[in-house]
């Protein structure tokens, strides 16, 4: 079935993997300056490579996306630093949430529900901090997706 635009559904995975591959090519290649061993050099030269090409084949699908209205880019200094405390605090809730579904001692599901809570709480406290200075326009579709591709763009090409 061939449409048009993506769907709502879709279009907002896309800006999730978008986000998160942005941020880690970032760090990638700010970590390979570090790296002195030839062969974990060789894993991220060819990770940042995978990552590249992935991001240019999500941003391939941004014409397509949902187009609610216009607005201004966002992504300034701290922006970074917070979009990857939010991956992370993602991360971290995603994998509690499996994490528990694979437990069967009663002490560390307990300690798993507890941690699983704490992350949930990270997550509120990094993502209303980035709604609230304008880092993720949450409820602005077309804001959101060109902070998207600028962020993709600044990663391919530091």
């Amino acid at each position: 079935m061939e449409q048009n635009t993506l769907a709502w559904h879709e279009t907002l995975e896309i800006h999730e993997l978008t986000a998160f591959k942005s941020i880690g090519l970032m760090k990638t290649k700010m970590g390979l300056r570090n790296i002195e061993d030839p062969e974990l050099r060789y894993i991220y030269e060819c990770t940042i490579r995978e990552l590249e090409m992935d991001i240019k084949e999500l941003l391939q699908f941004y014409p397509y996306t949902p187009k609610p209205g216009e607005s201004d880019e966002y992504r300034i200094d701290d922006s970074f630093y917070a979009g990857d405390l939010l991956a992370f605090a993602k991360t971290s809730v995603r994998n509690y949430a499996v994490a528990i579904t694979e437990t069967a001692t009663d002490a560390l599901r307990e300690v798993l529900r507890k941690q699983l809570n704490n992350a949930i709480t990270c997550h509120e406290r990094i993502y209303y901090y980035m709604y609230k200075h304008g880092l993720y326009p949450s409820y602005d579709l077309h804001h959101l997706l060109q902070n998207d591709i600028n962020l993709a763009t600044k990663a391919l090409y530091m």
